[in-house]
């Protein structure tokens, strides 16, 4: 990192963001493996609290791979760095007052634990999307895991490289035996519960 760089601070403050949008920002980080459904309960829960007025933002795995983390292959190393960037940018769009989405596998406890550390843990919720792989894999939606299983993709989460689940999430959500409309609803009913958005 350069050393000739100097951190500028703004007129506006992060309490007043957001105290202009009326919420406690916070980044939920949904977590699981590939099919479990964290994009698609994440971008369910969005709906929701645009419908309720609040302010967000949805970050996800695939769309920031285009842009952002286009240079990022799947080694454990790249892993490791495609969740350091995203912390960095979550950080900033909290700053911003938004309320964060962001929709990673991001495998490994210790980069979910940077990731909360960077971002603080009054403004950091851990969602565990807990499918189990069997039901991943029979969803398949990208068809990642046949490919996977025939040797077309290495390091594939829960195939070819580890995925380190959560230990005490702090909300836990299993797509498997609930509807995606009552999984967003237990998210944002949780966001609720805690004070981040207004019941």
């Amino acid at each position: 990192m350069s050393t000739n760089i100097v951190w500028h601070n703004t007129q506006i403050t992060s309490q007043q963001r957001a105290d202009q949008k009326q919420q406690k920002p916070v980044v939920l980080w949904f977590t699981g493996l590939s099919g479990s459904g964290k994009s698609t309960v994440a971008n369910a829960v969005e709906s929701l609290l645009f419908a309720k007025g609040a302010h967000s933002y949805l970050l996800d795995g695939d769309n920031v791979r285009f842009g952002l983390n286009k240079d990022l292959g799947f080694s454990d190393e790249d892993r490791v760095e495609n969740i350091r960037r995203i912390s960095e940018v979550a950080k900033l769009f909290v700053d911003s007052g938004l309320i964060v989405l962001t929709a990673f596998i991001s495998p490994f406890i210790a980069d979910r634990a940077q990731a909360k550390s960077l971002i603080g843990d009054a403004n950091f919720l851990e969602v565990f999307i807990d499918t189990p792989i069997e039901v991943c894999e029979s969803r398949d939606p990208k068809g990642l895991y046949k490919k996977a299983r025939a040797g077309e993709i290495k390091n594939f989460t829960g195939i070819g490289s580890a995925y380190e689940a959560p230990v005490a999430p702090d909300i836990h959500i299993q797509t498997d035996t609930l509807s995606i409309e009552a999984c967003a609803t237990a998210v944002v009913d949780a966001l609720t519960t805690k004070g981040y958005v207004k019941s």
